[in-house]
């Protein structure tokens, strides 16, 4: 799957003035975030794509919205019509991973209730840490067989079926072939996104 260049660049410019905005050198801020200087130098080049860790461990240490850093023209409240285009839609892919990561939620809902949409090569994976006590995520298959292991437990899935789990353990979703899904991420507190 193709990295869509117009958001690496745009994430790249918006890491870039969160990290000049906050007096951080690239060495300091990769100290904090525990992602090393030379990714960092690559990513706000737009050299490379961050992957969900990287990206969610920048935030934190930059202080700034997961899903704010993606729209730049988002407000706290919901107009009567929010139009995003396919294209417009925030996207990223998981380097290496096989799985694109399309955010559908609005920014204001980051920490409460996250939307997204899954792609998954064959055999693409999205393995994520545990997210806040009491987090639960929703996952309906809309194409393909998707296997997923929240904790010691797992889970197998096929086309149209959905499946709720605990996501304050590790969890893993993996794709047996080609699969598309919708992700919906309940956090019961904190703001700690996929």
């Amino acid at each position: 799957m193709a990295i869509d260049h117009d958001i690496t660049r745009h994430l790249a410019s918006r890491l870039k003035e969160a990290r000049t905005a906050r007096g951080l050198s690239l060495e300091a801020l990769a100290q904090l975030s525990g992602v090393s200087r030379s990714m960092l130098s690559q990513i706000e080049r737009g050299a490379s794509s961050p992957t969900v860790a990287s990206l969610w461990n920048l935030t934190r240490a930059l202080g700034v919205d997961f899903a704010g850093l993606l729209d730049s023209s988002a407000s706290p409240e919901c107009p009567i019509l929010e139009h995003l285009r396919s294209t417009d839609t925030p996207a990223f892919t998981e380097t290496g991973k096989g799985c694109t990561i399309r955010i559908l939620s609005a920014p204001a809902d980051v920490g409460k209730t996250e939307l997204y949409e899954l792609v998954f090569d064959a055999g693409g994976s999205l393995v994520s840490e545990p997210h806040d006590a009491g987090a639960v995520e929703h996952l309906t298959v809309l194409t393909g067989a998707l296997s997923v292991r929240s904790g010691e437990a797992e889970a197998a899935l096929g086309t149209g079926d959905t499946l709720r789990y605990r996501a304050d353990l590790p969890h893993a979703i993996r794709a047996h072939e080609t699969a598309r899904a919708i992700l919906v991420v309940k956090h019961e507190t904190g703001a700690r996104p996929l």
